[in-house]
């Protein structure tokens, strides 16, 4: 099953039919007030992230579901180059971007990050480690994986402090705990996020 499309701006437009979009699968997939509200939550949050980019970035919204595995797409293609990117930071009070604190703060860094920036400029300890690259491709193709990252953290037995604190931050993080796995894959310009929810099949 796949949702209907929903075209989304970062001013909030139509974030709401997004919202009703993921209320109308969960109806329509007969799921229980707990489960409904989980795929709620996992909406409200990529809406939430993609409110807090500045400027009128625009991306698609959708949900795919089999098996009972739920697939909560966002894909945005729409980038700012540095000058504009400068201009925005400018506009914050510390000239730093505010919002890229926690799980979905970090994971937005993705969707602000400037045209003409190279991905692997990211040193973030939370994103470095869930990174996937085939051999041979371009840095500009990559996905982000929570699994990934939770996998390497618990087989890591001495973490740094800046790994000690971008576990902290997973932690606190609303997605992480509804989630099953939030993945973030670029291929050139193209941006998508992915939450996954697994929901028992009803009977």
């Amino acid at each position: 099953m796949r949702s209907d499309y929903i075209c989304i701006i970062s001013n909030g437009e139509n974030m709401d039919a997004a919202l009703n979009e993921v209320e109308k699968v969960a109806v329509y997939k007969g799921l229980s007030g707990k489960s409904a509200l989980h795929l709620r939550l996992l909406g409200e949050e990529m809406m939430g992230m993609m409110r807090s980019i500045t400027g009128e970035t625009k991306g698609v919204f959708w949900i795919e579901e089999t098996d009972g595995l739920y697939d909560l797409h966002l894909k945005v293609d729409t980038l700012v180059d540095s000058k504009m990117r400068k201009q925005l930071l400018a506009a914050s009070r510390s000239g730093k971007n505010e919002a890229s604190k926690g799980l979905m703060g970090k994971l937005r860094e993705f969707f602000f990050r400037d045209a003409d920036e190279d991905i692997a400029s990211f040193s973030s300890p939370l994103l470095a480690g869930g990174i996937s690259q085939e051999a041979g491709v371009p840095v500009t193709d990559w996905q982000w994986s929570l699994v990934r990252y939770v996998d390497k953290h618990n087989a890591d037995p001495n973490p740094s402090e800046a790994e000690k604190e971008a576990w902290d931050e997973l932690e606190k993080s609303v997605v992480s705990h509804v989630a099953d796995d939030v993945k973030v894959s670029i291929k050139g310009w193209e941006t998508e996020m992915i939450l996954e929810k697994k929901i028992a099949v009803q009977a």
